[in-house]
């Protein structure tokens, strides 16, 4: 009888068969990475489609809730669409043409004097480690260094000898890139368009039986994701704008690129800013003491106003994930899959933690069923 409860427990004769469905999924990745060759034309469509695919739905949902709000002001989804992505897309003309000149003057500029910057940081480096405890040791380590450089020769000759293959991935990233920003356009006029109709169509494709819990777990889906990507962009974008306006007051050299640079790596959580950081602080210590003072306190001051005030309002608490597991998520993504990883780490991580929870809730409800009367009832919140 105690058996028999337990299987009626983990899904009786359904358990096996999703054990069998993944282990025939298993025998599957196995015998592809045998025979992955006669796969690649696949591999070539999937690489083709997939980059202006996300792009798409990354646009979606910052441009969706603004399609919403103007369907309910009685204006035509169509019209709407359309407003907003000719409206969108001349002020990002504007913003460009006026802002261009500056902007390529700076990066220029930028680049030009940041080896400098990093030249002189090693002489200052160089002196302060000579004059410390560790003066005794600079030797052997400028020795091992310079002997690791001696090597390089070889390892350049050996990446020369790779270069044609080189050219070939420079160009397929450039065609892929062109294809990924003409073909995206397209792509979220019909998901701002027909959204919902896509949904509905995926619902159809499941069972009867099993609608109600797929559209509960794509609506879960649609909310986390689509908050995070809002929220993260928004909170991005006003780093940005504090620090532009910190490194102004502070007279910061480069303050536009570097709080560009800022507004963008601070996309990704936690890692994103710790690596925006370092350009303005190898040009404030270059600088002087005292710029780097006034940059940290810059810095200080940014990081209160978007932990204490910017995140908690934009971001709320929708997406409940504890900061040591979006770093874990965040480094385990970038070793397996690079800066895609890392940007799609956590709205990949939201998707299988909503099918989680609920896959959870659904095991709480048979042990209920099953075992709760004599052992106790699992506590039933979404």
């Amino acid at each position: 009888m105690e058996e028999n409860r337990f299987l009626k427990l983990i899904g009786g004769k359904t358990f096996f068969y999703i054990v069998a469905f993944f282990l025939l999924v298993g025998i599957t990745i196995y015998i592809y990475t045998k025979i992955s060759f006669i796969f690649y034309p696949l591999e070539v469509i999937l690489s083709t489609i997939v980059p202006p695919i996300i792009l798409a739905f990354i646009a979606y949902y910052l441009f969706n809730p603004i399609v919403d709000l103007l369907e309910r002001l009685r204006i035509k989804r169509i019209w709407g669409v359309i407003i907003l992505i000719l409206g969108f897309s001349g002020a990002l003309t504007g913003i460009i043409l006026l802002t261009a000149p500056s902007i390529e003057a700076q990066i220029k500029d930028l680049v030009q004097t940041f080896p400098d910057y990093l030249e002189q940081l090693g002489d200052t480096m160089t002196q302060w480690v000579q004059s410390s405890f560790l003066g005794p040791y600079y030797d052997d380590g400028y020795n091992w260094v310079m002997d690791r450089l001696s090597e390089l020769p070889q390892l350049i000759g050996t990446y020369i000898s790779n270069g044609f293959q080189g050219v070939q991935n420079v160009a397929s990233t450039i065609t892929s890139t062109i294809v990924s920003i003409i073909t995206f356009p397209f792509i979220l006029f019909f998901l701002l368009k027909d959204g919902k109709r896509f949904q509905r169509y995926i619902i159809k494709l499941f069972p009867p039986k099993f609608r109600d819990d797929t559209k509960k777990i794509l609506t879960n889906i649609d909310i986390q994701v689509g908050s995070y990507i809002q929220g993260q962009i928004i909170v991005a974008t006003v780093i940005g704008i504090l620090l532009f306006i910190g490194y102004l007051i502070i007279g910061l050299d480069y303050a536009f690129t570097l709080a560009i640079i800022a507004a963008v790596t601070s996309v990704v959580p936690y890692l994103g800013p710790t690596i925006a950081i370092i350009p303005a602080a190898i040009i404030a210590i270059v600088n002087s003491p005292f710029m780097f003072l006034k940059l940290v306190i810059v810095w200080i001051a940014v990081q209160f106003l978007e932990g204490n005030f910017v995140s908690p309002n934009i971001m709320g608490r929708t997406m409940k994930i504890h900061p040591l597991t979006i770093i874990l998520v965040l480094l385990i993504a970038g070793n397996l899959f690079g800066v895609v990883g890392v940007i799609l780490a956590i709205p990949g991580y939201a998707i299988v933690k909503v099918i989680g929870s609920y896959l959870f809730y659904k095991f709480k409800e048979q042990y209920n069923q099953y075992y709760g009367e004599d052992r106790g009832y699992y506590e039933m919140e979404e």
